[in-house]
């Protein structure tokens, strides 16, 4: 499977941390020449000194601005002449009542999550059109099924979702492969990086990380949907289990998750 990312351009949002830290790892040590983001120079720097000699372009860039888009996918184009993978992995999540959340908190997770794929797709895909790629979003369970205290969270996954089904009837005969991917539970700082209901960074994670899929197996699937263009990938038990209940039970998916998330009418996790 990863000799299919050999000297292929893969650009991964989020490059820093978590699945897009694995992301890009693997594809580094398949022989892929990756380009990545991240708005933390310290964070890039420490990446690339992992892999010297490693055909590997850093860019700071903070995905929910435009033009940091603009420019790293333009940047990328000029260092390696051209995209034949692009995935939107970059993303935030939240964690707060309805009652108690600020909206501009709304604002930040949809600019990210959102917004920063649509950007970044937007500026690779005459670049992606001339490779005929691909475009993956990293999405999450959330996109299938709202969660209680990451409305902003599931609000932008399912836009992001949506919005990839939408564009993937208009590349249809293109060429360009289109998918995403909802990797369920999986170990990575983004819990500890969820914004509280005033936008500050949570700080700590609610769940027992022990028991949750690893980042690096969580990439390693990932990265073969992508080699064998599927269509979507939903990963873990808990994650499939859920997109089901939800599609065919949906009033017992709604007790169960308020169940897993609320205890004696406090949100737990």
């Amino acid at each position: 499977m990863m000799k299919d990312f050999k000297n292929k351009v893969v650009v991964v949002t989020g490059g820093t941390d978590g699945i897009g830290k694995a992301l890009v790892e693997s594809l580094l040590e398949s022989g892929a020449k990756v380009a990545t983001c991240g708005r933390h120079h310290d964070k890039l720097y420490r990446l690339q000194s992992q892999y010297p000699g490693h055909p590997l372009h850093i860019f700071v860039a903070d995905v929910s601005n435009e033009n940091d888009c603009r420019n790293f996918i333009q940047s990328t184009v000029e260092v390696f002449g051209g995209i034949d993978v692009l995935i939107n992995n970059a993303g935030v999540s939240m964690r707060a009542l309805l009652k108690d959340l600020s909206t501009d908190v709304l604002h930040q997770v949809m600019n990210i999550n959102f917004f920063g794929s649509v950007y970044c797709t937007r500026f690779a895909l005459e670049a992606l059109l001339q490779s005929k790629g691909s475009i993956v979003g990293v999405s999450s369970i959330a996109g299938y099924r709202g969660l209680p205290g990451r409305s902003g969270y599931s609000a932008s996954k399912f836009a992001l979702q949506g919005w990839l089904e939408s564009i993937r009837t208009e590349l249809l005969s293109s060429g360009v492969h289109v998918m995403w991917v909802c990797p369920g539970f999986t170990t990575s700082n983004i819990r500890q990086a969820a914004l509280n209901a005033d936008g500050l960074p949570q700080g700590e994670s609610p769940m027992d990380e022990s028991k949750m899929m690893s980042a690096e197996e969580c990439a390693r699937h990932i990265l073969k949907a992508i080699a064998h263009r599927k269509r979507t990938l939903v990963l873990t038990f808990t994650g499939k289990r859920t997109v089901f209940l939800n599609k065919f039970f949906p009033g017992w998916a709604d007790s169960l998750v308020q169940k897993f998330f609320f205890q004696e009418g406090k949100l737990v996790k």
